[in-house]
């Protein structure tokens, strides 16, 4: 009779909330494979331990990085670009407008997050409420390609994320990943596992945009490959990169270039010997419990998460590990570097490699992190 009023005590006050508190998310129940183990190609290691880490303190959530030369480029959780010469760091463009810094800001103070290099010598950069811009790297003139919160093939672009361009700078392909939620919300998105998300086309003669792809879970970091005709693209919440067909004879299929990742995957970059970094914040530890995994299969637990318990302290409940991997054409891992509890390199994002060094940036971290290549 004691345990069973002890456990009415305890259920009791969890059926109230569950049946009067409403929940922000609505999750869809979906399946994922049993994670890869964690052996041979994947096996954990500390190599990323041995990166040191850049600016400190001097920047906030480095989210993608891009050189020219000797030059180096970011966008921070302060809505800047910033052009890094040597140890100096220089306010190139501000892309909205203060205040930064709260919650709530993020949406007018304008959130930079994936860049890149032009061919002809300017930089994109995707900003995830305020739109695709183009910014002079010498002046920080600032050109809106295209603005956020524009409604394309009757959705809105909430949630955009990451780009790349063609070797002509004709064409710029970006992720939106999602139409219902934004950034500051990319939790939720995570959790509910809508497939709203989507790849679109940008002409920049013509200045069309267009939806190449659609129904995607969290589509992410975006890559074109070499061909032209096809790009890669992180689809986060299902732990897979998607390889979606943009030109050519295949334009508008889609097929899966690799297939349940021991984590979820960020950034997708070059590398060296002509395969992809691919960036994990976190992972599907096996042998081990993956929560995310768990979760997939029960959307009621979900609700009842989201119920109890704010994002940012979800967020801090969530195991920090970071994972580098460079996945070789065809899907299969080369090499991958390890910091298990993120003591090093937090949060990663992207790995980006220039003169035998990996450049890693983070969607949280103060600083950036660097990792010769060539160390043991």
């Amino acid at each position: 009779v004691t345990l069973l009023s002890l456990g009415v005590f305890l259920i009791l006050p969890l059926l109230i909330i569950f049946l009067i508190l409403e929940s922000p998310i609505q999750p869809e129940a979906f399946s994922l494979k049993e994670p890869p183990q964690m052996k041979g190609c994947w096996e954990p290691n500390l190599r990323l331990r041995e990166a040191r880490r850049l600016y400190e303190d001097q920047l906030l959530g480095p989210e993608s990085i891009v050189n020219m030369g000797d030059v180096f480029f970011t966008g921070t959780a302060d809505g800047k670009i910033l052009k890094l010469i040597g140890r100096r760091i220089v306010t190139l463009a501000t892309l909205g407008r203060p205040p930064c810094g709260a919650r709530e800001d993020e949406p007018t103070c304008g959130r930079p997050l994936g860049i890149r290099a032009g061919p002809n010598g300017t930089l994109f950069v995707a900003d995830a409420y305020l739109g695709v811009f183009e910014v002079d790297p010498a002046t920080g003139a600032v050109t809106r390609l295209v603005a956020g919160g524009q409604e394309v093939g009757g959705r809105k672009l909430s949630f955009i994320n990451d780009v790349a361009v063609t070797q002509d700078g004709r064409k710029l392909y970006f992720t939106d990943s999602s139409s219902r939620w934004q950034r500051r919300d990319y939790l939720h998105l995570i959790m509910e596992a809508t497939a709203d998300g989507r790849v679109l086309e940008y002409d920049t003669e013509t200045r069309e945009l267009t939806v190449v792809m659609e129904n995607l879970r969290f589509p992410n970091g975006i890559q074109l490959l070499p061909d032209q005709e096809s790009v890669l693209v992180a689809e986060t919440t299902m732990a897979r990169i998607r390889r979606v067909h943009v030109a050519g004879l295949n334009k508008g299929g889609m097929d899966t270039f690799v297939d349940n990742l021991p984590g979820f995957p960020d950034n997708i970059r070059p590398s060296s010997s002509g395969g992809y970094w691919v960036s994990m914040a976190a992972v599907r530890p096996n042998p081990g419990f993956s929560m995310l995994d768990f979760l997939s299969q029960r959307p009621w637990v979900k609700k009842l998460i989201f119920k109890l318990f704010s994002q940012d302290v979800l967020i801090k409940a969530v195991p920090r590990y970071s994972l580098v991997a460079e996945i070789q054409d065809g899907g299969v891992c080369r090499r991958s570097f390890h910091d298990p509890n993120g003591l090093v390199a937090a949060y990663v994002s992207e790995a980006h490699e220039h003169h035998g060094k990996l450049y890693i940036g983070s969607f949280r971290s103060p600083y950036i992190a660097v990792l010769d290549l060539q160390g043991p």
